[in-house]
């Protein structure tokens, strides 16, 4: 999605009744939080991501070797998407195992917990239980990871994925229309600012141009916040939720939004 329109976005992650923080309340008692970063931090993980970050170097050789052969912009097009693919699937191989394993612990615990969703530690002000510790013992023990049995108890936090509604046509307008005024204008400012006599000048060009791409930004983008946050309330009421997250901040659980806030903003 456009970073500009996922800025705004964030201010529509709400609770049903109106504005909400972004961080997980006291009240929410089925709600657990995970350390992403001590886990990355487990020896098995760092030496994954180390061995990744050697292959890449040596990948990354090869491709600029490539790219200085390629003929034309396709030519280079192909060579990126080639490399991009290998240095996917390698980081599949090395890093997915890992991934699916801590996930599995985090499902094993949550369910003997009775928690309904787990998110990332770094939006929680206040409350909700700790689990990393006996996410990481799960995880480094040498047994294998039974899933569990049951999905996880009904939620009260919903989640919508952003990177979703950037498929929404209406967005995808505007986002283009947005990224083609900047073009335009940058290049016009460009070369006005270059022309400026004094640094007084530029700056006063400067501040012009940001205004009138805020004002531009406002005009097309901010009617499609405000149109999402309407949907993600009306959503959220009618499914009796407390509180709605990005998806980037959901590990585990919770009840997944997106599809409603969709249809809704594609009507």
């Amino acid at each position: 999605m456009n970073q500009r329109f996922v800025l705004l976005f964030l201010s529509a992650m709400l609770v049903a009744a109106g504005a909400a923080p972004v961080a997980v309340g006291a009240d929410l008692t089925d709600v657990g939080y995970v350390d992403q970063a001590q886990l990355a931090s487990l020896p098995v993980f760092v030496s994954g991501n180390r061995q990744l970050a050697e292959y890449k170097s040596r990948l990354d050789a090869q491709y600029n070797a490539q790219l200085r052969r390629a003929r034309n912009d396709a030519e280079r097009q192909q060579v990126a998407m080639q490399f991009q693919q290998q240095l996917n699937d390698r980081q599949r191989e090395i890093v997915g195992p890992l991934v699916s394993r801590a996930q599995l612990a985090i499902a094993a615990v949550s369910a003997t917990r009775n928690i309904s969703v787990v998110v990332d530690k770094r939006i929680v002000i206040y409350g909700g239980q700790d689990i990393t510790r006996d996410v990481e013992a799960v995880f480094s023990s040498p047994q294998a990871i039974t899933p569990p049995a049951a999905t996880p108890p009904p939620a009260q936090i919903g989640f919508v994925d952003q990177s979703v509604l950037d498929g929404v046509p209406k967005v995808q307008s505007a986002n283009n229309a947005m990224t083609q005024f900047e073009s335009t204008q940058r290049q016009v400012y460009s070369a006005r600012i270059a022309q400026a006599r004094n640094n007084t000048d530029k700056q006063q060009l400067l501040t012009e141009y940001n205004k009138l791409v805020s004002d531009k930004q406002n005009q097309l983008l901010k009617p499609l916040v405000d149109q999402t946050k309407t949907a993600t309330a009306d959503v959220a009421r009618n499914k009796h939720l407390l509180l709605v997250i990005d998806r980037a901040d959901v590990i585990y659980g919770g009840v997944d939004l997106t599809t409603d806030v969709q249809n809704a903003l594609s009507k």
